[in-house]
């Protein structure tokens, strides 16, 4: 390729980052507007002002987009040491509950499980996105066991679920918004389940 040719083009990740942003926009602004329903690849093609060959390269299937979409929106999250469980579950649950109330991602989230729930869908991979969304709540749990403020004997996978869950039950099947009362329950319950004995 010509120097002119590439001066022109410009470099390729630029482009690259403003493709994800525009389809995964289009993804939630599609939901948030018309739900699941609404969610085509031609829809988001049309809606983002990309081409379909350049999204399925990136994402395959409807899945595919659906989870990258639901992540954009949620992402990750890292807790300092703040020396006691309750407090870094209590940063989770809130940075989630900010998260959740923002227009629209009830609909995305509700179109993640009803995805999930396809038949033919892999299943492998919204294990591994309910593992990347939760692991730092794994994360605080298994720092509190090395601290001695967590049970060593305690079922941190069914804390995970039930951190994860409460807000996201709220929000998707109760239809309300979660709130500071429900994140200060959450932690009071999961704190007395699995605390260390003083």
């Amino acid at each position: 390729m010509a120097d002119s040719q590439r001066a022109r083009r410009g470099p390729g990740r630029p482009r690259q980052e403003h493709l994800t942003s525009a389809v995964l926009d289009a993804v939630v602004e599609l939901v948030a507007e018309s739900g699941m329903a609404a969610l085509t690849m031609d829809a988001v093609a049309a809606r983002a002002g990309v081409s379909k060959p350049a999204m399925y390269r990136r994402w395959p299937t409807k899945q595919d987009l659906v989870i990258a979409a639901a992540e954009s929106r949620i992402g990750s999250l890292t807790v300092p040491d703040m020396g006691d469980f309750r407090a870094e579950l209590h940063v989770v649950l809130t940075a989630r509950m900010e998260v959740y109330r923002q227009p629209g991602i009830d609909r995305l989230l509700a179109g993640v499980i009803g995805v999930s729930a396809e038949q033919g869908v892999l299943r492998e991979a919204f294990g591994a996105y309910a593992s990347r969304v939760t692991s730092e709540t794994l994360h605080v749990l298994e720092r509190g066991i090395a601290r001695g403020d967590v049970r060593a004997d305690a079922d941190l996978s069914a804390a995970t679920t039930l951190v994860a869950s409460s807000l996201l039950f709220r929000l998707v099947v109760e239809q309300r918004q979660p709130d500071e009362a429900l994140v200060e329950s959450v932690v009071d319950l999961v704190g007395r389940a699995v605390a260390a004995p003083a």
